[in-house]
């Protein structure tokens, strides 16, 4: 008993503070460099050079299917939009510092809405040798110059499940290129260095006009809606989340601090904004779009992934605003957030308030400064100029076009 009342005094002054601070908003800037990287202007530091692909492999794949335009990998397909008129672009190729090649390689869903990546493989390198047949600027670098955007569960590894993600590796003709990704784990075979880490696409409009007055107590303590267990793909338990999202499952239903349930209500954006703490656990990946909404929404998120590569870890203080939990503390989540002081609650939220915070995660139609894309823009941008050692002496050769699975060197 005397832990339960404990849990609810805490709470009662957690929310005391919280509304205090809502009804009087403040937000705190990020103090050194972070902040300085966040608000960065990419805008004359650098030029893109974006490659003009028949409409198979962008335009006409989005007809078919425009779901596409709201999945949570639509990132693909905003970037090549926001790039299309962005002055960082440019219509001659031998100024470039950066060329971009539209792929929509994830706009393949199944009737319920899941990516298929098999197809992808394919595709990717129907593109690269298309390319590298028209244009002289792949051959000379090897795709070192070159980035994509490729927002699969594990980048290009292309596959959904991390143990055949891992047997896959990255696709071969990508080695030496600059991927754009919303996978991150370091030490993972499908994170190469260098890559450049991004938050998952959610829906800015979307979440903007569910906003709820900023003076809302946050009288929920911690708040999660999601998959616990994977029954369809992982009968037996235990694979899924690494069983992190069980132990939570198991160890917290009854719990009455956590407000947690697979159901997902139509109120879960507003349950996010009255929340003090909202769970961000691995699932098949360690990323999802939990993490931009818990920052969009000012929620502390709960980051439960060990090893995770966070979205613009150099401009976003991720140790700062959020909390990080190992997997196997999970069932001892009550205690860890219980015992977060209340000021560290408060400053947490401040700096959460930070508008600049929110922008850096989100990909909005049009573009705002500072925001998701330009953040990607500052990543290309800090990685110039390019070593002389990128390019390639002539006749010089280093991938492999021939390997890989012999799936993937089917024609596409």
């Amino acid at each position: 008993m005397r832990k339960w009342f404990w849990g609810f005094l805490f709470i009662a002054f957690g929310f005391v503070c919280s509304v205090a601070a809502e009804r009087n908003p403040r937000t705190e800037r990020i103090s050194g460099s972070a902040g300085d990287v966040l608000e960065d202007d990419p805008v004359g530091r650098l030029k893109v050079y974006v490659y003009e692909l028949p409409s198979k492999y962008n335009k006409k794949i989005l007809q078919k299917d425009p779901r596409c335009l709201s999945h949570m990998f639509a990132a693909e397909i905003y970037m090549h939009r926001f790039l299309l008129s962005s002055p960082v672009r440019t219509l001659n190729p031998e100024e470039a510092d950066w060329f971009y090649t539209p792929i929509y390689a994830t706009c393949d869903l199944t009737p319920t809405g899941l990516p298929l990546p098999f197809k992808s493989p394919r595709m990717v390198r129907s593109a690269i040798q298309l390319i590298s047949s028209s244009w002289p600027y792949w051959n000379r670098t090897e795709g070192a110059d070159h980035f994509f955007v490729v927002p699969h569960d594990f980048g290009a590894c292309f596959h959904y499940q991390e143990e055949k993600a891992i047997e896959r590796g990255i696709l071969p003709i990508l080695q030496r290129a600059t991927l754009v990704q919303t996978f991150g784990q370091r030490n993972h075979v499908c994170l190469n260095e260098g890559s450049i880490t991004i938050p998952p696409y959610a829906p800015p409009q979307k979440m903007q006009a569910r906003q709820i007055p900023l003076d809302t107590p946050r009288s929920i303590f911690v708040y999660f809606r999601g998959l616990f267990y994977d029954v369809n793909n992982d009968p037996e338990g235990g694979y899924y989340a690494r069983g992190a999202r069980a132990a939570v499952w198991e160890n917290f239903k009854n719990n009455p601090l956590f407000d947690i349930s697979t159901e997902h209500p139509t109120t879960y954006y507003e349950d996010m904004q009255r929340a003090i703490f909202c769970l961000c656990p691995l699932g098949w990946a360690p990323w999802s779009p939990r993490l931009v909404e818990a920052v969009v929404f000012g929620c502390i998120p709960v980051i439960i992934a060990d090893d995770i590569v966070l979205p613009f870890a150099d401009a976003i203080p991720w140790e700062e605003i959020g909390v990080f939990v190992a997997e196997e503390d999970v069932p001892k989540l009550d205690t860890i957030l219980t015992s977060i002081p209340p000021e560290v609650i408060l400053r947490k939220q401040r700096l959460l308030a930070n508008p600049s915070m929110k922008r850096a995660m989100l990909f909005p139609q049009p573009a705002l400064p500072g925001d998701a894309f330009h953040q990607i823009l500052n990543g290309l941008a800090r990685k110039l100029p390019h070593q002389k050692s990128i390019y390639l002496k002539p006749g010089e050769k280093i991938l492999n076009w021939t390997a890989g699975p012999v799936g993937d060197l089917k024609p596409w």
